[in-house]
This record gives C-alpha cells, sequence and structure tokens, in this order.
C-alpha cells in the first residue's frame, strides 16, 4: 500500500505539538469483540436484537446516553443502574479480545518515538477504558492523559474531553490535532477548536462533512502534513508488512461484514 494518499488540502500553516485519539472504533475494534454481547442478554428477557435499529449505532455515545436508548428501543424492565451492572462483566470479558485497528500501533509507537504529547478521550468511562488498553502492550505508558466522560462536566459532542486534554498536556487547543471515528467526536474537536482527522465508523457519514480529513484507516495517516515527523518505517513508498485486523471482507471495493463463528 503506498504511503502517499491525496487528500483534501490542509492549513499550510497548520503546526501540530499533540494528538488526541478517540479509542473505540479509532484504536480499538471493541464492536466485532463484543458484537454478540447484547443479543445474548436481550434473550434473557425473551427479547431480539433488532438489526434495524442498531444499523443506526450508538457510536459516540457516552454510557448513560447508551443504556437510555437501549432500555428505550427494548422496553427493558430494568434500571440504568440495573442493566449496567448485569451487563458490564459481559463487555470486560470480551474486551480481552478487542484487536487494535489498522495503523494503530504503528502511529502510536512513531508518535511516542518522536515524542510527540498523546492523550486518549473517550465518551468510555474511565475504569472501562483502562480495561480496554491494558491488553494492549504500551499503550498505557504511551498516553500521558487518559480521560473518559466521567471526569469532565459533560462527554462528546462537548468539546470539555478534548479542552481538558490539552490542559493536561500543557498544549494550546490550536495546536491539537484529535483523530476520530464518530460524528459526536468530530463536532466536540471543532467546539474545542482543535483540527480533526476523521476514519468513520459505519454509518458515520456525515463526517466527511465536518473534518479537516478523512481517512479510510490509521494507514492513511500522513504526519507530516501537521508539521509532525513523518514515518522512516517505508520502504520505496510502501508500508511496512503489519498483521492488520479487519472486522470485515472487501468485495468488489467495498468493505462488507463477515460472519463470525
Amino acid at each position: 500500500m503506498s504511503c502517499c494518499c491525496e487528500f483534501k488540502a490542509c492549513n499550510e500553516e497548520t503546526k501540530i505539538s499533540a494528538v488526541i485519539f478517540d479509542l473505540d472504533g479509532t484504536l480499538l475494534d471493541t464492536e466485532s469483540a463484543t458484537r454478540d454481547v447484547l443479543n445474548g442478554f436481550l434473550a434473557k428477557y425473551g427479547k431480539e436484537l433488532d438489526k434495524e435499529k442498531e444499523e443506526k449505532k450508538r457510536v459516540g455515545m457516552t454510557q448513560q446516553e447508551s443504556v437510555a436508548v437501549i432500555l428505550k428501543d427494548y422496553e427493558l424492565p430494568l434500571t440504568p443502574e440495573q442493566f449496567i451492572t448485569e451487563i458490564t462483566p459481559l463487555y470486560r470479558e470480551r474486551w480481552t479480545e478487542a484487536k487494535a485497528l489498522p495503523g494503530a500501533n504503528r502511529l502510536i509507537n512513531h508518535l511516542k518515538k518522536n515524542g510527540v504529547p498523546m492523550a486518549l478521550a473517550s465518551n468510555s468511562l474511565k475504569e472501562n477504558i483502562d480495561v480496554k488498553i491494558s491488553h494492549h502492550n504500551g499503550w498505557k505508558e504511551s498516553f500521558s492523559v487518559i480521560l473518559g466522560s466521567d471526569q469532565v462536566n459533560s462527554g462528546k459532542p462537548s468539546p470539555y474531553l478534548f479542552e481538558e486534554a490539552a490542559k493536561k498536556m500543557g498544549v494550546d487547543a490550536s495546536n491539537c490535532l484529535v483523530i476520530e471515528d464518530s460524528l459526536v467526536g468530530v463536532k466536540a474537536a471543532n467546539a474545542a477548536k482543535m483540527k480533526v482527522v476523521g476514519i468513520p465508523s459505519r454509518g458515520e457519514v456525515d463526517c466527511h462533512l465536518l473534518a479537516d480529513i478523512v481517512l479510510h484507516s490509521l494507514l492513511e495517516f500522513q504526519p507530516e502534513l501537521w508539521g509532525l515527523p513523518p514515518f522512516d518505517d517505508c520502504l520505496d513508498n510502501t508500508l511496512p508488512i503489519e498483521p492488520i485486523h479487519v472486522s470485515g471482507v472487501y468485495v468488489n471495493g467495498a468493505l462488507h461484514e463477515s460472519t463470525g463463528w
């Protein structure tokens, strides 16, 4: 795969000194790992997963927002607290299986090696973030700041997570680059007056309208466009061989969901 891709033009004066990542769907494929959890949980209450509803997805929502939608959609006889207490252990068990998305380890290692400050800012709870990244070697040590939505007044699309991350890193918001997969995350970055790269998850096509650049995956990210040190591991303009995990298969140029067993 070529290292050089054509993207929308960026401001030539852009000088990024810190990078803020979202987690789920941006660095980590938690969706594939936990795909059957909700389905199994609903079956206990005589409910069946509605694929049409799930296509809308709760991408980027906080835990509280997501739970409220599920309880309403499926008319479950549970309080939000009961739902969370019952289903969280099931998710935690599956999070150990979540794979890093293509290019995630390469980019994290590259920025760390070059001394670029990094933060992780997710709408997940902080304790859940810690569980998810604990299974990925070096991730916790790579981020100088790790924030969950329970550590600020309001999660995305409010700007508070990103603003707090920049503050804790000691970097001005205008010099921060956010990498996000959800529309609410892109909106939060815009509200924080930060530059943003969108790598849209399925159904998040509106990211194209608000992000400074939209990529298919982190493998297309070009640090030099943002004044960051370029990758030094390309040979003859070709990416190094890296184990690549995708949650689907390509057919006629399009990504289709694969069936797991």
